[in-house]
């Protein structure tokens, strides 16, 4: 195989600002990864991020939105969810245990093997790596 040849398949989806719209990016995610060992720590992730945006972000604002990739090759599914911004500061992984709210970055970081915050002007990025072929807990080298 050339070495700038790809096998992944990448999807995206917009989805406006609206709570209801959570359940959207679940089954859109769900229906892609239809037959994966990964598509409920999938389904959960996307969930997790969405709601995210949409919480703590200008994403749930009006005329609000959020955007979602997803990535599908034989080694990984990569999931990234980006927000409008708004916010002081960068989504943060760890958050008081006892809060109500909060955990969400972090129960993602707990069920994905990698977890990568960028941040810019427009807003935030947060994509969940989940490896095939690795048992839950196990890290890659």
């Amino acid at each position: 195989m050339h070495e700038y040849t790809s096998t992944a398949r990448v999807w995206g989806l917009s989805c406006p600002g609206f709570p209801e719209e959570v359940s959207r990016a679940r089954r859109w995610t769900r229906d892609i990864l239809r037959g994966s060992p990964l598509a409920e720590d999938a389904e959960l992730i996307v969930s997790e991020l969405s709601a995210n945006a949409i919480l703590h972000t200008a994403s749930g604002l009006t005329s609000g939105s959020f955007h979602l990739a997803l990535a599908v090759s034989p080694q990984v599914i990569a999931l990234s969810v980006t927000d409008d911004g708004g916010t002081g500061s960068a989504p943060n992984e760890h958050q008081d245990q006892e809060a109500e709210h909060g955990r969400g970055l972090g129960m993602v970081t707990a069920i994905a093997h990698r977890v990568v915050v960028h941040d810019s002007d427009a807003g935030h990025t947060v994509t969940a790596e989940l490896y095939r072929d690795i048992r839950p807990g196990d890290r890659p080298c």
